[in-house]
């Protein structure tokens, strides 16, 4: 076997096409937008490059074939949480169903690190944030939502057999849109409508993105910055995820819940993308981006019709006080009239309790599990998993 870095763009496009060669004969499997691959490798366009590094591999057989590719990075915004254990990461691992060929991906990406004081590494993640290309799928093998990997379950076994403990697990949830929500909800509801009129819910206006993105913003950095793993966000990236999300985002389905005038809950949903894209494919060349305006304008008329919860949050000061419920309960009206009729939530982590339980009061039940791996490169040093959020 050899182990080929990727330089060239001959290499690039290997590492890319490569998954087809595994996922031939698996349905469900959508392939990711070559750009989307190849924007988490540029340094033009991936803003962890600044401190971090990254590199890839592909694996070839005696005969010249690939048979696997791999990545490791370092990225700096959480290689150090753990000042004790600092970890990088390895991800993008496709490979066959051969033990000898993973262990020679897997040594690679765990030398590379090592030899730039990494002390372990999680896998497969990004090189970048969590809201996509981040985990190992091992249960639900079912369509992959937009940035996230479907993969065979001969996977498990080659992380497992390589010495790769579990860190924690990524749920997947779902949920009919017109399925009733809990009484609870309602009564929330009037409560609000009754005795707080300095409370209102209101859908997002795409004709002010700049509203947009500054609530999205407050509500983000108050709600989701304290937690393990992920940082605060600058204004001017709120900015641009809403600059990139506009050709997308249907504002019937992005919900905010004010006080006065403070935005204190959102739930940020889009239109499920690779309900789009597994009609057009992996490349968005101007065939591809007419093809994809054509079938967004199907996807809007045809039924059944996903939608994806990417985000969901309440400000600490109001949480626990039915705020987040009357919010879905004016939510969920416009979800249905916008023609929405099945919704799969962006993945929980079994670290967080309390949004698994906010999850399952929306009557939500788990319908995929991922896993993000963790590999000690000391196997002799106790092995912890991902702290709880309390």
């Amino acid at each position: 076997m050899a182990l080929i870095e990727v330089v060239t763009a001959e290499q690039k496009r290997l590492f890319r096409d490569f998954p087809e060669q595994i996922y031939r004969d698996h349905p469900a499997w959508i392939r990711p937008l070559d750009e989307d691959v190849e924007a988490t490798f540029d340094p033009a366009r991936n803003h962890n490059f600044e401190q971090g590094e990254a590199i890839r591999w592909v694996l070839t057989n005696a005969g010249g074939q690939p048979i696997g590719r791999v990545a490791a990075f370092i990225n700096p915004a959480t290689a150090h949480t753990d000042p004790t254990l600092p970890t990088g990461g390895m991800g993008f691992f496709e490979c066959i169903n051969d033990q000898a060929a993973a262990d020679t991906l897997f040594t690679a990406a765990q030398a590379w690190l090592s030899a730039r004081g990494m002390q372990a590494m999680d896998g497969p993640i990004n090189f970048g944030e969590r809201d996509r290309f981040w985990g190992l799928l091992i249960a639900g093998f079912t369509e992959p939502n937009y940035g996230m990997f479907y993969h065979p379950a001969y996977y498990q076994q080659l992380f497992e057999n390589y010495g790769f403990q579990l860190y924690f697990k990524q749920y997947t949830c779902y949920r009919p849109v017109a399925e009733p929500l809990h009484a609870s909800f309602h009564k929330a509801a009037e409560r609000y409508a009754q005795e707080k009129p300095e409370f209102r819910f209101a859908h997002a206006n795409l004709s002010d993105p700049e509203k947009m993105s500054q609530d999205f913003h407050h509500v983000y950095n108050l709600a989701w910055a304290n937690h393990s793993g992920v940082v605060a966000m600058s204004l001017d990236k709120a900015r641009a995820l809403v600059r990139q999300m506009k050709p997308v985002v249907d504002e019937r389905i992005v919900w905010f819940a004010y006080h006065h005038d403070e935005p204190v809950a959102f739930f940020v949903s889009l239109p499920e993308l690779n309900q789009i894209f597994k009609h057009v494919g992996p490349r968005l060349d101007l065939w591809g981006k007419l093809k994809f305006v054509w079938e967004r304008w199907r996807y809007q008329r045809r039924q059944p019709k996903k939608m994806f919860g990417v985000i969901f949050g309440v400000v600490p000061a109001w949480q626990g006080q039915g705020v987040e419920s009357a919010m879905l309960v004016h939510a969920q009206k416009s979800f249905i009239d916008a023609g929405y009729t099945d919704i799969e939530m962006n993945w929980i982590g079994d670290f967080n309790p309390r949004m698994l339980a906010v999850t399952r009061s929306i009557g939500a039940r788990i319908y995929k599990t991922h896993a993000t791996y963790r590999k000690l490169f000391d196997e002799s040093r106790p092995f912890e998993r991902c702290p709880i959020i309390r």
